[in-house]
């Protein structure tokens, strides 16, 4: 099986999340001389495949087999994959079925390693994640067998194959604030404290603004609101209440704590409520780390591009790894149509994937 059949033959599975469709059990058949660890949990299936050649470092490979719905709008079918002057079309091309079959089929065509090489595979990426890579982390890390080295088959490049790998991802930090005053009719306003009135003069204070400068890694932690509601959507009551709802992607600098003290800093003494919740925290990998060094070096061979170090984008998987304390890239191809209809990639970039993560796992 070349790796544009083992790349059709994932696209083919409605492995809608959190349904694999069978995708879990054709990937151990694949690498059958893996050895096998399967962690299910709340219809999560998660796969983790492993072979310890000899000692030495322990490299794990990342992703998912789940999909966001097809959704409407496509030319082809979602889950027929189709062939169209070297693009590929299907849902799950870019995100991330070409780079779970470049490092499944690198793994497997694997004979010789410096160490351990393992595979980590979830069906609840594009879901929740409640029970998918950090279940897996967890039990590793009971077991004493937490990977020392992460590389996440992500798509990560901009605007041509090779071009940036993600050395890092910034948290999220999601806020909603509750302010009160005193509801009264719109004839009285003397009667009433409007929340309104007296958020009017903060907004420009906090919205938009950055909580810290950034560093060479990461952009600065920006204060984002979202949402902002009060009243009973009729003109003659003023409100009792307003809600805030707000994001911030944080980076290393902010965290919690320091989100607390900017929201007190600038409603004290109004009667209010901040409820903050965590979803994703930030980490970074220091470009010195032998995976990032090895990663550079390969794409530089196969494509002749120097890629850049990011950290920008959304949450992956990629934040569970760095969690637990794994040294973690991100690299894949371009993403440019994920969650959208008519997603694509094109061929060649997938087999210069499994070229790099080939040539990764021989100098690794």
């Amino acid at each position: 099986m070349t790796i544009n059949e083992l790349f059709i033959k994932l696209l083919k599975f409605k492995s809608i999340t959190p349904d694999d469709d069978g995708a879990m059990e054709f990937i151990k058949n694949y690498l059958s001389d893996f050895e096998v660890i399967e962690i299910n949990k709340e219809d999560v299936k998660n796969l983790f495949l492993y072979k310890k050649f000899s000692e030495g470092d322990h490299l794990c490979f990342a992703g998912h087999i789940d999909v966001v719905p097809p959704g409407n709008g496509w030319n082809t079918e979602p889950f027929e994959p189709t062939i169209i002057d070297d693009k590929i079309y299907a849902r799950g091309t870019q995100d991330m079925k070409s780079g779970v079959a470049a490092f499944l089929y690198a793994c497997k065509h694997t004979t010789n390693f410096n160490g351990t090489l393992s595979l980590l595979i979830t069906s609840d990426e594009e879901g929740d994640a409640k029970y998918g890579t950090v279940e897996v982390l967890k039990y590793l890390k009971e077991k004493n067998f937490l990977p020392d080295y992460a590389i996440v088959a992500e798509p990560t490049c901009e605007r041509e194959f090779g071009d940036a790998i993600k050395i890092g991802r910034r948290g999220s930090i999601n806020g909603i604030l509750k302010l009160y005053g005193k509801q009264g009719h719109a004839a009285y306003p003397e009667k009433s404290i409007n929340p309104v009135n007296l958020i009017a003069p903060i907004l420009p204070k906090i919205a938009g603004v950055d909580l810290d400068n950034g560093d060479n890694y990461f952009a600065p932690s920006k204060f984002v609101i979202t949402d902002i509601r009060a009243g009973m959507e009729v003109t003659n009551v003023t409100p009792g209440e307003l809600k805030m709802m707000f994001n911030v992607r944080n980076n290393t600098h902010t965290d919690k704590e320091k989100i607390e003290n900017f929201i007190k800093k600038h409603f004290d003494g109004l009667n209010y409520e901040l409820t903050l919740s965590q979803s994703a925290k930030p980490f970074v990998t220091n470009p010195d780390t032998k995976v990032v060094k090895l990663i550079d070096e390969s794409i530089k061979k196969i494509t002749n591009i120097t890629p850049k170090h990011s950290t920008a984008g959304g949450t992956s998987d990629a934040r569970f790894f760095g969690e637990f304390g794994v040294k973690t890239i991100e690299f894949g191809v371009i993403n440019d149509t994920i969650h959208a209809p008519n997603e694509y990639t094109k061929l060649e970039y997938v087999e210069k994937l499994t070229k790099i993560f080939e040539d990764v796992i021989k100098n690794f």
